[in-house]
Formats: C-alpha cells, sequence, structure tokens
C-alpha cells in the first residue's frame, strides 16, 4: 500500500511539473500580439489615427463615413479632420476651407505618457501653424483611441478611432 501512494505520488508531481513546463512554452494570445503592435507604433512615432466618431462640445454624436485621420511620422503631422462647433476670434475665411481642423506641421511636440491600465496618452503639439492648437491622443492596448484637440480659436472636440500602421507612400 505504501509502495502504491509513493508511485501515485511521483506520477502526479510528474504530470503537475509537465503541466507548469507547457503552460510556459504557450504562444502569445491575439490580444497580447496587439498590445505589442500598438506599443510598436506609437514608440516608432509612425501611425494614423482614423476617426470614426466625432463628439462636438454641442452635445450628440456623429458617425464619419468618410475617411478622416490624424497621421503621425517621425517628420510630421498631418491632420484631415472635420469640425463641428463654434470658431473664435478671427479664424478668417478662405473659399477653400470647409471649417475643419486641416494642417501639415513639421515642427511639433510630441511626448508619451502610459496610462494605469495599459496604453499610451500622446501630446501632440504643432509650434508652426497659425492656430494654436492641442491634441491629446489616448491609445489603448486594443488599438481603439480617443483624440482631443484643443484650440485657441475654436471649441474643444473629441473624436474616437482606431490606430492603424501608416500606409507606405506609393513609389
Amino acid at each position: 500500500m505504501k509502495r502504491l501512494l509513493i508511485i501515485f505520488s511521483v506520477v502526479l508531481s510528474a504530470l503537475f511539473c509537465i503541466t507548469q513546463v507547457n503552460a510556459q512554452t504557450t504562444k502569445p494570445t491575439k490580444k497580447e500580439l496587439k498590445a505589442q503592435e500598438v506599443k510598436n507604433l506609437v514608440e516608432s512615432k509612425n501611425f494614423v489615427f482614423k476617426a470614426t466618431f466625432m463628439y462636438p462640445m454641442g452635445g450628440g454624436q456623429r458617425y464619419l463615413d468618410r475617411i478622416y485621420d490624424l497621421t503621425i511620422a517621425p517628420d510630421t503631422v498631418t491632420s484631415f479632420l472635420p469640425f463641428f462647433g463654434v470658431a473664435y476670434m478671427n479664424t478668417g475665411y478662405t473659399p477653400n476651407d470647409d471649417g475643419g481642423i486641416k494642417f501639415t506641421s513639421t515642427k511639433f511636440d510630441y511626448k508619451v505618457d502610459n496610462l494605469k491600465k495599459g496604453g499610451y496618452r500622446i501630446f501632440i503639439k504643432p509650434n508652426d501653424i497659425t492656430n494654436r492648437t492641442q491634441m491629446y491622443l489616448e491609445v489603448y492596448p486594443t488599438g481603439y483611441a480617443n483624440l482631443s484637440v484643443v484650440s485657441v480659436n475654436k471649441q474643444s472636440i473629441r473624436y474616437d478611432g482606431i490606430v492603424a500602421e501608416r500606409p507606405k507612400p506609393k513609389s
């Protein structure tokens, strides 16, 4: 009986060790792979935020059925976003202006902070455009993101969307 108990204990211990080794050699989950991809995009400063919804200060939400985006490259920030709300001061009007948040900046501040539950808060401040604008982009490990745009000349506005790899330039 004692011999049977010892054999049973040895077999049980061996099975426990094998399951522990298997647990350590599993491949990463889709969630972990996506979180790593998002981390690489943010750190490389080479991605695009594709807006799907906008939330003006006046309330409500609007689905964006066209492609509106904020493109981040190591040397350039390009914004092509719609705007609904109140514009203050002398924002000026040009015949080609549809009132959106549109600019290209080559001189900008880019600062990344980590969020508590994973993800990143990115501060973007273009320094070479006429409208003093600050952007706060919160990117989550799933790839979803929120963009808040604060401007001296316009009401604040928020966008929801996704972060993706920046398309390769066509040669």
